[in-house]
């Protein structure tokens, strides 16, 4: 997950930027106002490999994450392990040249 953050602050600094300043000139709306700013960083960060193989690479992980947290709205709490076990998994995946 660290990779992914790295990623997003390293090749998506543009969007950041603007989403920051966005967010910041509007402090009581900015979740509505910056929307797209936001999907903007998720595409930027989601064309990126390490996202990439990390989606491949992890993706049973995350499945059993996402079946957990909807199974157990009302408890997330109960979904630590399953959380846990796909940001072991993401640390671990790394890109090849």
């Amino acid at each position: 997950m660290e990779a992914a953050l790295e990623v997003t602050a390293r090749y998506c600094r543009s969007e950041l930027e603007q989403y920051g300043r966005c967010v910041a000139a509007s402090p009581a709306s900015w979740q509505r106002d910056c929307h797209s700013l936001r999907l903007g960083i998720s595409r930027c960060a989601s064309a990126h490999p390490i996202v990439r193989r990390i989606r491949s690479d992890c993706a049973e992980p995350f499945a059993a994450f996402e079946r957990c947290l909807q199974e157990n709205e009302a408890a997330v709490g109960r979904c630590s392990e399953h959380v846990a076990a796909f940001l072991r998994c993401a640390e671990q995946v790394k890109v090849t040249a």
